[in-house]
């Protein structure tokens, strides 16, 4: 059970990474970015053929960012200076990232077994460190992120980002292109999508071309999750709740498969959770909406 627990949060985390950049796409920037199923295996190929070819693993870490960079840039030009429409440039941008992935890995399947990666770690360190080194560097990992995302949206430039989601016009305003910031939020975005690919890739030892199916779905679920279930609770900042959604996405998903289910029933539990946040968030934003007018009507 111990183990099972130590699992879920490792997965939680790793894609909690995933799910803080659907937050900036959906959520900031109410852009259906369809392109992070491409980008979250394109961070597992330039880790895999970066770690083979001896190249160290904590930089193959901010190679696959840089690139999960690049493809958030292409998805925002095609939208912003070619003028298709977000969910096309999304799903064009993740069928070329399909091609492009494999010619990055190689193959549709590469093993990085007796490779090194950031959890090999140098020996005569304490036991219960090495015993969970895999959970407290995946853990440091994804405080780093979401404490940096924090960090960038308490800025100009994060602000602007937020107003591009909210009101275009203000931006317009302030002199600032929205066009271009809606670029630099999807660049991040789908860089923090490509991070947890290839933080998962060295977690699994494996990089595989279809690890990205259902990765949108997933993020959603857990952005939905964290910002319905823990919007009350004022101390959280909305990154934390939507980490915290992933963690509980994942011990659903394992509860599922615990109870009986078949490994092949995953999809159908996916798209039944996924349901269940959809009408959990509904059932949120009408409570909050009638305090709100019982609000308007005691002033």
């Amino acid at each position: 059970m111990f183990d099972i627990l130590i699992s879920v949060l490792e997965q939680g985390m790793i894609f909690g990474i995933m799910a803080l950049g659907v937050y900036i796409s959906y959520k900031i920037l109410d852009f259906p970015d369809l392109s992070v199923d491409g980008t979250f295996p394109l961070g597992a190929a330039v880790t895999a053929a970066l770690i083979t070819a001896g190249v160290n693993p904590w930089l193959c870490l901010l190679v696959a960012f840089l690139a999960g960079c690049a493809a958030g840039t292409v998805t925002g030009l095609l939208n912003v200076k070619l003028k298709i429409k977000d969910l096309l440039s999304g799903i064009l941008m993740m069928t070329a990232l399909y091609s492009i992935n494999y010619r990055i890995a190689g193959a549709p399947n590469k093993f990085l077994m007796g490779e090194p990666t950031i959890f090999s770690l140098p020996e005569g360190l304490p036991q219960w460190i090495v015993s969970y080194r895999y959970l407290i560097l995946i853990a440091v990992i994804a405080l780093f992120a979401k404490f940096a995302l924090d960090w960038y949206l308490n800025t100009k430039s994060g602000f602007l980002l937020k107003s591009a989601g909210d009101n275009e016009g203000l931006v317009v305003t302030l002199a600032q292109n929205p066009g271009r910031i809606k670029i630099i939020g999807l660049a991040i975005a789908n860089g923090l999508v490509a991070l947890a690919g290839a933080l998962n890739c060295q977690r699994v030892m494996q990089f595989d071309i279809q690890s990205g199916t259902g990765t949108m779905v997933m993020g959603l679920a857990a952005v939905i999750i964290g910002t319905a279930v823990f919007q009350k609770v004022r101390f959280l900042r909305v990154t934390t709740g939507v980490i915290l959604g992933m963690i509980i996405y994942k011990a659903c998903i394992t509860l599922a498969i615990g109870s009986g289910l078949q490994s092949s029933d995953t999809n159908l539990v996916v798209t039944v959770l996924f349901v269940a946040a959809l009408v959990l968030n509904d059932v949120v934003s009408k409570k909050k909406g009638k305090g709100g007018h019982r609000n308007a009507a005691a002033h």
